[in-house]
C-alpha cells in the first residue's frame, strides 16, 4: 500500500524516530478525568499504552467513526472482565511486558481486584505503579468520594481564585484533576521509570489531586509568608485585584486580557490606550487599584475586541484577544505553531510539550472500548484457540 520497499523503510525509519517514550509499554486501567489524560501524554510521546476496559463496555463500533474522546486518543483497547480468573490472568499477562502501569480506582479496589501494586511486581518486579487519587491513599479524606473542586479546596487553592465581590470561582477542572492530577501522575511515573531502569525496581506512584494542587500553590506560599500576597481574594496583583492584569469586556461583547506588571510594559499600556500618565502613576499603590481599574474599563469599552487587536497585537503591552476554544483553534498564532492538529476529523490540541529531536504525534484516534482485544491478546502469546476461549467465557470482550 505504501509504493514500495524503500517508501516502507523511510515512514518506519520515522516511526522509530518519533517520540521520546518509544518503546515504553504501558498498561492502563481505564479510569475517568485525570487518568485517561495522564495515558493521552503518555501515548503522545511515543508509548505504546494499552487500555484495559471492563468487557462490560465493550458494544463495538466503527473503527472509522471513533469516539470523540480527546483524552482516550493514542492507545489499544482491550475488554476484560476483572472480576473473573482468566480476566485478571489476561491483565497479569500484559503486565508483565510493560514498564509502567497505573489505575484510578479508591484506595483498596486494585487490591481488591487483585491488580494492586504487590499483585504487579510480583508478576514484574521492575513495573512502575501509578495510583491516581483525588484524596491519596491514606488520611482521613482517602476513601470519601470527591471531585476536582473538593480536592482543590482541600489544597488551599479554590479560596484564592475570584474577585472581591464573588464567593470563589471553580477553573473548570484544571487545576485538580488536569494539572494537580495527571500530569503530576505523568511526571511521576516517567521519574521512577528512569531509576527503575538504573535499579531494575519498580516502585510505586501515589499521585494525589489534592497534593498536586497544593504544588502549584508553591509560590503563592512564598509570597504570602513575605507579606506580599494578601489573603484576601481579588486584591492583589495576579488575582485581578490590580487595573493591569486583568480582562475587560470592549464595546461588541468581546473581552481581552492585559498584563502589563514590568514599568516598562505599564508604561506602553497607558500610551496605548491613551491614559494620563500622571493619573497613572503610582501603579502600585494599591488603594488606587479600583479607581484605576474603572478608567481602564471605560476605555476598552469604546472599541471593538478586533479594533483593540490592531493597536495592541504585537506590542509589549502583554496582551492577548481572550478566545473560545473554538476561536483558539483558529488564530493566526496557533496555527502557523501548529498548536491544534485534526485527527479523524475532529480539531483538537496537539501533544505538548515539543521536542526538538523525538517529537510527540497523535498516533491514532480514540479507539472504542474492546476494539483491539484480539490484536493484543495475540501480541502477549495467546493462540486464535485461546482468544476464542476466553472470548466465550466472557473474561474478555
Amino acid at each position: 500500500r505504501l509504493g514500495s520497499v524503500q517508501e516502507y523503510l523511510v515512514v518506519r525509519e520515522r516511526e522509530v524516530l518519533m517520540g521520546a517514550l518509544d518503546g515504553v509499554r504501558v498498561v492502563e486501567l481505564a479510569g475517568i478525568g485525570p487518568g485517561p489524560f495522564c495515558g493521552m501524554m503518555l501515548s503522545d510521546m511515543g508509548a505504546d499504552v494499552i487500555r484495559i476496559d471492563r468487557a462490560g463496555s465493550v458494544r463495538g463500533g466503527d473503527p472509522a467513526e471513533p469516539p470523540v474522546m480527546v483524552n482516550d486518543r493514542g492507545r489499544r483497547s482491550v475488554g476484560v472482565d476483572l472480576k473473573s480468573t482468566e480476566g485478571l490472568e489476561v491483565v497479569m499477562r500484559l503486565v508483565e511486558g510493560a514498564e509502567m502501569v497505573f489505575e484510578g480506582f479508591r484506595p483498596g479496589v486494585a487490591e481488591r481486584l487483585g491488580v494492586g501494586p504487590e499483585d504487579c511486581m510480583a508478576r514484574n518486579p521492575a513495573v512502575v505503579y501509578g495510583r491516581m487519587t483525588g484524596w491519596g491513599q491514606e488520611g482521613p479524606y482517602s476513601h470519601a468520594a470527591g471531585h476536582d473542586i473538593n480536592y482543590i479546596a482541600l489544597a488551599g487553592a479554590l479560596a484564592h481564585m475570584g474577585r472581591d465581590d464573588s464567593g470563589p470561582v471553580p477553573p473548570l477542572n484544571l487545576v485538580g484533576d488536569f494539572g494537580g492530577g495527571g500530569m503530576y501522575l505523568a511526571f511521576g511515573m516517567v521519574c521512577a521509570l528512569v531509576e527503575a531502569r538504573t535499579s531494575g525496581e519498580g516502585q510505586v506512584v501515589d499521585a494525589a489531586m489534592v497534593d498536586g494542587a497544593a504544588s502549584l500553590m508553591g509560590m503563592f506560599h512564598g509570597m504570602m509568608a513575605t507579606g506580599f500576597w494578601d489573603p484576601d481574594r481579588g486584591s492583589n496583583m495576579l488575582d485581578t485585584g490590580a487595573h493591569f492584569y486583568d480582562v475587560y469586556e470592549c464595546s461588541d461583547g468581546g473581552w481581552i486580557s492585559i498584563g502589563s506588571i514590568e514599568p516598562q510594559f505599564y508604561a506602553e499600556l497607558i500610551e496605548k490606550l491613551g491614559l494620563d500618565p500622571e493619573v497613572f502613576a503610582g501603579q502600585h499603590d494599591q488603594s488606587r487599584w479600583p479607581d484605576l481599574k474603572r478608567r481602564v474599563a471605560e476605555v476598552v469599552a469604546t472599541r471593538t475586541r478586533d479594533e483593540w487587536d490592531e493597536i495592541l497585537e504585537g506590542s509589549d503591552v502583554c496582551y492577548a484577544p481572550v478566545l473560545s476554544a473554538h476561536e483558539a483553534t483558529e488564530h493566526p498564532h496557533n496555527v502557523e505553531r501548529g498548536t491544534f492538529v485534526k485527527v479523524a476529523g475532529l480539531v483538537q490540541p496537539g501533544p505538548a510539550p515539543r521536542l526538538s529531536r523525538t517529537p510527540g504525534e497523535v498516533r491514532h484516534p480514540p479507539a472504542h472500548p474492546g476494539q483491539h482485544t484480539d490484536e493484543v491478546l495475540s501480541m502477549a502469546g495467546y493462540d486464535v484457540g485461546e482468544i476464542a476461549t476466553l472470548r466465550s467465557s466472557g473474561a474478555v470482550a
